[in-house]
This record gives C-alpha cells, sequence and structure tokens, in this order.
C-alpha cells in the first residue's frame, strides 16, 4: 500500500482566530503556556525585522527536510540505547527503499546539504562520507544551517521559526551569526533565558485554579507542565 503524503506548508494567521480553534475546535487535549519576554529582553525587540520574517515564511515548508536533524549533535551521546547511528542508517535505507519520495524530503535532501552535493541517494550519500574519510554518524551531527534553501523554499520547524523570529528581532546579538536556530529543541528553546524571572511581574491571571505557582504560566492542558531548566541559559556563540 502507498502512503500519499501532503506538502506541509507554514500559514500565518491571526492570533483571535488561532486561540478561538484552540477553545472550541481543538479536541485533542492540547497543553498551552505563555512564556512572558522579561522587560529589557522586550525593549529590545525589533517587531519590524521580525515581521519581515514572519511574511517572508508565509507558504514556506515545514521543517520535515530539517527536523530529523536538531536533536543529533554528537555522534553517540544524543542516541537512547540501543539506537546508535548504525541503526538510523538500517531505518533510513530500509525507509528510502520503501517510500523514496518520502526519503528524499525527510534526509536526503539535507544530508546532500551537509556533504555539499545534490542529487545523491542515501547509500551514495553513505559512499561519499567514506570516500571523505569520515562517517554517517559524523554527517548526522554537522549543523544545519540557517540560510540553506531547500528545493520547495526555506525550511523551518514550529520552534525554529519562532526563534528565527527572535533572531531577527535582535535577541541573539551580538553571536547572531554564529548561532543556527533551525538546530534548536523545545526544550532549549525553553531554556533561553530571555524570560520572565520575577513572578511578581506576571499575568494576575496566571495559573489561576493551581496551588503549584508555575514561573510561566500554563493556560491549557489537563497535565501540569514541566520545563527543566526553564530560563536558564544565556546565548553563546555556536550553541546547539
Amino acid at each position: 500500500m502507498k502512503m500519499r503524503r501532503e506538502k506541509m506548508l507554514l500559514p500565518l494567521c491571526r492570533e483571535d482566530e488561532w486561540w478561538e480553534f484552540e477553545l472550541n475546535g481543538d479536541d485533542s487535549n492540547p497543553h498551552i503556556a505563555l512564556l512572558p519576554l522579561r522587560p529589557e529582553v522586550r525593549a529590545k525587540f525589533n517587531e519590524t525585522a521580525a515581521w519581515e520574517y514572519a511574511l517572508s515564511m508565509n507558504g514556506q515548508p515545514y521543517g520535515y527536510h530539517n527536523l530529523v536533524f536538531s536533536w543529533i549533535d554528537t555522534i553517540s551521546d544524543n542516541f537512547p540505547p540501543p539506537l546508535d547511528a548504525h541503526l538510523v542508517a538500517s531505518v533510513m535505507t530500509i525507509w528510502s527503499q520503501m517510500q523514496p519520495a518520502y526519503a528524499t524530503n525527510m534526509w536526503n535532501e539535507a544530508l546532500n546539504k551537509r556533504l555539499g552535493t545534490e542529487g545523491l541517494d542515501l547509500p551514495a550519500i553513505i559512499v561519499e562520507s567514506k570516500k571523505r574519510g569520515s562517517s554517517f554518524a559524523d554527517l548526522l551531527t554537522i549543523p544545519e544551517q540557517d540560510d540553506w534553501l531547500y528545493s520547495d523554499g526555506k525550511c523551518t520547524s514550529c520552534v525554529a521559526f519562532i526563534l528565527e523570529m527572535y533572531k531577527e528581532a535582535g535577541f541573539f546579538n551580538p553571536y547572531a551569526n554564529q548561532i543556527q536556530v533551525t538546530e534548536f529543541t523545545i526544550k532549549d528553546a525553553y531554556s533561553l533565558n530571555f524570560f520572565e524571572n520575577n513572578a511578581s511581574r506576571l499575568p494576575s491571571w496566571c495559573n489561576d485554579g493551581d496551588d503549584v505557582k508555575l514561573p510561566f504560566c500554563q493556560i491549557k492542558g489537563t497535565y501540569r507542565m514541566e520545563l527543566p531548566g526553564y530560563n536558564t541559559m544565556a546565548p553563546y556563540p555556536h550553541m546547539n
């Protein structure tokens, strides 16, 4: 049986439309939190630059090209046992045989970017890595570059989209040119020390109905959200 894969795009929608959907149309039990920015961070927010970036991404592809790679930073330490780069290569190889178009979108094009090649399929990518005295495991750890342009456009996941806006807004200065936010995971994002650290400045309705006062505002969700390492990491060159 063949699986049909629809192209996923980044749409821009109004905040009130999104919130109306979350209140009345989303039956997936979403867990939503507000993470307010600190006043001094908000003060340097370049709204014009952030909006220019956001509008430029309207209709661009979702981050399926680079999503696989954002959590792989080391040859072995990011994989839970028994997973390793050899098993990843095996799964990718099988999947490439079953769904070649899917494989091209999910990893082949991104791996070609890392090699500086074009159009190689997965076996050829692995062979080319060996020819260069490297390995497939090494190839997986090469950081994604925010300015890479894929065959169907610039590619960003949901968290990378927000962080790209922050980057354009000036939050990562003076290291912006040395930070690739398409390498960030959700945990990397909420660990950044951009957020409110004074509980007295949180909205009065924040965490209503909860006897535990979180350092952020949980708005929806059956379970209490936990964000380990929240608001603790200052930007530094080549982070992630």
